[in-house]
């Protein structure tokens, strides 16, 4: 992390959570849950655009997240705004249209794991737009059996409605934050083959997530729309 970003970072994330939290007063159960310090994942189910900001708002040590280059590169005022704050609440651009460039966001997410640092990651890949909850996609169990650390299953709701889908403002609406008991995955799966473990890690991840957060299960991946 470059030194203006690790300025902006310890700005925004001494500034924003304790109001955030003040404004919208969030339900938070489980947060014992979360290590203090070392590598984990925080694996969640994706309900808003907000969610990158909520989790991260909650748990009290810094999370990174991926976020759409998009973000990072917008001009004028406005765009040096969203860049700094996307980069002061540990945000790291990834390009999603580009394939080799989302495989290479799973090799910045292992630097983040080796750095003894928070990742979070959403399983199903992108915002359920039904609020059913999508099959896992295995690059959180890649992470986890790369990496050998614990996963933590995170369970949202209310998010979505937030701030909905054309909404310029957010809402002030009832969040709940449901962390669950770290899935440990070291040692595990040594005889499993990796395909399988990938597989079966994910389904265990997922299972654990749909018991916080309740949604009724999908049963299929979750496709990103395509654009018009």
């Amino acid at each position: 992390m470059g030194e203006n970003v690790r300025v902006i970072f310890g700005v925004v994330h001494r500034v924003v959570p304790p109001v955030a939290r003040a404004v919208w007063r969030p339900t938070v159960i489980g947060l014992e849950n979360v290590p203090p310090r070392g590598a984990v994942i925080l694996a969640s189910n994706h309900l808003s655009f907000a969610d990158s900001v909520v989790i991260p708002c909650v748990v009290p040590r810094k999370v990174v997240f991926l976020a759409k280059s998009d973000y990072f590169t917008g001009s004028g005022v406005k765009g040096t705004l969203q860049r700094w704050w996307f980069e002061g609440t540990g945000m790291l651009p990834v390009d999603r249209d580009d394939r080799k460039a989302a495989i290479a966001s799973l090799d910045t997410a292992l630097e983040v794991l080796g750095r003894g640092e928070a990742f979070g990651i959403y399983p199903e890949g992108t915002r359920s737009r039904d609020g059913r909850l999508y099959r896992g996609r295995t690059g959180v169990a890649h992470l986890a059996l790369t990496a050998g650390v614990p996963v933590v299953p995170v369970g949202l709701t209310g998010t979505e409605k937030l701030q909905p889908v054309g909404s310029s403002r957010p809402k002030i609406v009832p969040i709940t934050v449901r962390f669950g008991t770290p899935i440990q995955v070291a040692g595990r799966f040594d005889d499993v083959p990796l395909g399988r473990a990938r597989r079966e890690v994910t389904d265990e991840i997922m299972t654990a997530i749909q018991s916080l957060s309740g949604q009724e299960e999908a049963g299929i991946y979750n496709e990103r729309p395509t654009e018009p």
